[in-house]
């Protein structure tokens, strides 16, 4: 049985007012043991996850949170899904309070009118494997954390520009997204406050280049543009341009990726996102592009034969399978699953 993604807000919303009023009750009832179980769990987890709360009354109101979660997991993966959840690092989040904590993508006008890109270098792409990952070519750094820095747009074009210069080069280099939070910021960029991969693009290759992550390393904040630790090995890294794949192709993007791990821009804010653990998602999210990731491959599941793509993201590797998710792949909505083909790119060695 597949839950919509309002059905999932309201279940979520019933399993909290239950609980608030449940714990409203006098004191002096004793705590069921399944409520101790639960609070246990929560500890565990809190530790695991390195989360503190700033007093009893904010830790009561995440354990709520918690424990609806936990219920709603338990829950959807006892329903026989392509994919299942678990009690992630978001697992004290609600669904609202999630969407709006990773909302770091931001469109632009340029897209719509293609001002910028140079076109579509792939479109006669015939030669097409039944599987691909870029992993397995060494064209992908380990997965990075964003934190709580709205800074998708930057991990995703930095990856992808990791991606061609490995292909280009033979050299895989980590290279920093703190020199696109810091230093890009007179456009649609706005470091923490979200930005968008073709501008970032367009940055580095008016910038002469990117620096590495051991040079201008990762802070999860907004900072001032340091240009002397920016210079340093700029050349590490270097684009020429980029290119817009056409809008709501999965064929056309698909070819894409069986050239260079592809820019890709996703609806990440529902509860599917939120808590996945495993197995190929499949539909409970929709076309409000919030989030971005990078497309490194695609392949079919030997369970069932469901087609997916192999997505990368920015979450650290305790979110997904190690940092990584599948995607049902060929879809009937022409924008792909969760918007993946609406607005994908990729810069050019």
């Amino acid at each position: 049985m597949a839950f919509s993604q309002s059905e999932v807000v309201v279940f979520f919303r019933l399993a909290l007012l239950a609980f608030l009023l449940a714990d409203s009750a006098p004191r002096a009832t004793a705590r069921s043991p399944a409520d101790m179980l639960m609070r246990e769990r929560h500890g565990r987890w809190m530790t695991r996850h390195g989360r503190t709360y700033t007093d009893a009354a904010e830790k009561e109101r995440r354990f709520a949170t918690f424990k609806a979660n936990v219920e709603f997991i338990e829950m959807f993966n006892a329903g026989g899904h392509k994919y299942w959840l678990g009690a992630n690092q978001f697992a004290d989040l609600t669904n609202e309070e999630f969407r709006a904590m990773i909302d770091g993508l931001r469109s632009s006008d340029s897209r719509a009118v293609g001002s910028k890109s140079n076109g579509f270098r792939y479109e006669h792409v015939t030669a097409v494997p039944a599987s691909l990952d870029w992993r397995t070519k060494g064209a992908v750094t380990p997965v990075k954390d964003q934190g709580s820095c709205g800074c998708c747009w930057a991990f995703s074009a930095v990856a992808a520009v990791e991606g061609i210069t490995k292909i280009r080069t033979g050299k895989l280099i980590s290279l920093s997204e703190q020199e696109l939070v810091d230093c890009d910021t007179e456009g649609e960029d706005q470091g923490c406050d979200g930005g968008y991969m073709d501008d970032a693009f367009e940055f580095i290759v008016k910038n002469g280049g990117l620096t590495t992550e051991a040079n201008y390393p990762y802070q999860g904040t907004n900072g001032t543009c340091d240009a002397k630790m920016a210079a340093r090995s700029r050349a590490a890294a270097t684009i020429t341009g980029y290119e817009d794949v056409p809008v709501n192709s999965e064929a056309a993007l698909l070819k894409a990726v069986t050239q260079q791990p592809v820019s890709v821009a996703v609806d990440g804010g529902s509860i599917g996102f939120q808590l996945y653990a495993g197995g190929v998602l499949t539909g409970g999210c929709g076309t409000e592009l919030d989030h971005a990731v990078l497309a490194i491959g695609y392949g079919t599941d030997g369970g069932d034969g469901t087609k997916y793509w192999l997505i990368k993201n920015s979450w650290g590797e305790m979110w997904g399978e190690k940092g990584y998710m599948r995607m049902e792949r060929d879809v009937e909505a022409k924008e792909g699953l969760c918007g993946i083909a609406m607005m994908a790119s990729y810069p050019n060695a």
